[in-house]
């Protein structure tokens, strides 16, 4: 994980959808069965909620069996 590309959100965003704007996973089904098996953690901590509220620049990372994918939360106005 060399560099982590910064994503741009306006106003609020969830787990779930940050997980599909940023590519890190393809479909809403995807994310959620990740999130709940604990593959997702957001600045180190595993989140197992779906709908947890994003702030800015917080990171997102996924650990999956092919490695460890990360985006940033950027949000503007």
């Amino acid at each position: 994980m060399s560099s982590v590309p910064t994503i741009e959100v306006r106003g609020a965003i969830r787990l779930g959808q940050f997980l599909k704007l940023s590519g890190l996973v393809e479909d809403g089904a995807e994310a959620r069965e990740l999130i709940q098996c604990g593959d997702v953690c957001v600045n180190g901590e595993v989140e197992t909620r779906r709908g947890h509220a994003l702030e800015d620049g917080e990171l997102v990372e996924l650990h999956t069996a092919t490695g460890t994918y990360a985006a940033r939360v950027s949000v503007v106005d």
